[in-house]
């Protein structure tokens, strides 16, 4: 296909691309500081297509946050309260359990699980939670606790990684999410998210979780404090830790939104910001089987439009989202299954409903079957 690119120095990059070849930390530079969009979204669509087609991934999900409390006060969050604020709060494992339950008729194959870092809550409190879902919902995958509350529940019950990550799976977790990464650099980190795992340990923890048969996805968190070069050595960090284990299914990337934050100062993220880090994503995590447009993060309109710009995912229907919206966001929490068909189709794209491990959900109006 015969496509101009403004931006010559693309072209050297464009030959590695439709030949398949790994893209270099140089080229991942290049990538992100070209302003030639639309070659940036010629480019992520060769590697999209070549893996998925027209197909787009959604599923039927719904968030808990079981508790806002945290003793990490980043300052990147606005989600994370102080165990003595009158407007944090704590769910009962009873209200855990109600609240998996409530809302749609339509049946979730998932439940995503992340919270605050609470002082209080022990890891038999975490498992008693899994373990009451599991029972109550026995067909539901349970994604639960980003690394980093993976890393404190160790701390806090002075086990290792691996001994946490047992007695989770054994509740009922089958997989965890990739939040917390934040970005690796340890200059960043000191800055943003002192009080939490370093990007080795982040890693580390993912690798151990990934040896013992649990998968995850995988994050970066940008338009903060970050730089090029920062952004580039986290995606070569992943792709280096995938080669070692393929255990990350899916990468998000995650705009900063500053409102409410000890960082407001910042200036959002654009629409350009967003689609060029889709872009790059695509292009350089040549290992990493799914790139997702988090519409939460992103709006409805920009997920959609990044659908052409290497992303294969647009999340599910979410139904009560708080981390981003005590940062300001304005979308809806929740979008119904029609919205989302609807979303993809005009896309251009073809829908496909699946579970977490992406397997296609084949639906009836009263149930639904993982077509294995």
């Amino acid at each position: 296909m015969n496509v101009y690119f403004e931006d010559r120095r693309l072209l050297p990059i464009r030959e590695k691309v439709e030949a398949g070849e790994r893209l270099s930390y140089e080229d991942g530079l290049a990538l992100y500081r070209t302003n030639d969009l639309l070659a940036l979204g010629y480019l992520a669509n060769i590697p999209r297509e070549r893996m998925h087609g027209d197909v787009t991934y959604f599923n039927v999900n719904r968030h808990i946050n079981p508790t806002d409390v945290c003793v990490a006060s980043c300052r990147l969050c606005a989600f994370g309260k102080q165990r003595r604020d009158p407007n944090s709060y704590t769910m009962t494992l009873e209200q855990v359990w109600e609240t998996a339950g409530k809302g749609w008729t339509e049946q979730i194959t998932e439940f995503h699980i992340v919270g605050g870092l609470h002082p209080e809550l022990n890891l038999d409190w975490f498992c008693q939670m899994l373990r009451g879902l599991k029972e109550r919902y026995p067909m539901i995958h349970l994604k639960a606790f980003t690394m980093v509350e993976i890393g404190y529940f160790a701390r806090r019950e002075k086990m290792s990684i691996h001994d946490v990550l047992v007695q989770l799976r054994d509740a009922g977790m089958d997989s965890l999410p990739g939040g917390g990464a934040e970005v690796f650099s340890e200059r960043v980190r000191r800055i943003i998210c002192d009080h939490k795992l370093t990007g080795d340990e982040w890693l580390a923890t993912a690798r151990t979780a990934h040896e013992l048969g649990l998968n995850s996805n995988c994050t970066m968190l940008y338009g903060h404090i970050e730089n090029e070069e920062d952004r580039v050595d986290h995606l070569v960090k992943l792709r280096g830790l995938q080669d070692e284990t393929n255990g990350f299914v899916t990468f998000i990337p995650l705009a900063f939104h500053p409102q409410n934050t000890a960082l407001s100062h910042i200036p959002s993220t654009t629409g350009f910001d967003d689609l060029k880090n889709i872009a790059v994503a695509r292009l350089m995590l040549d290992n990493i089987p799914h790139i997702k447009a988090y519409w939460v993060m992103m709006t409805p309109r920009i997920a959609q439009t990044a659908l052409r710009f290497g992303a294969n995912d647009i999340d599910g229907t979410v139904v009560e989202e708080k981390i981003y919206h005590e940062a300001g966001s304005t979308v809806s929490q929740s979008l119904r299954r029609g919205e989302l068909l609807r979303l993809i189709k005009l896309a251009g794209r073809t829908p496909v409903e699946r579970d977490t491990r992406y397997r296609p959900v084949q639906r009836t109006e009263t149930a639904f079957t993982v077509l294995v």
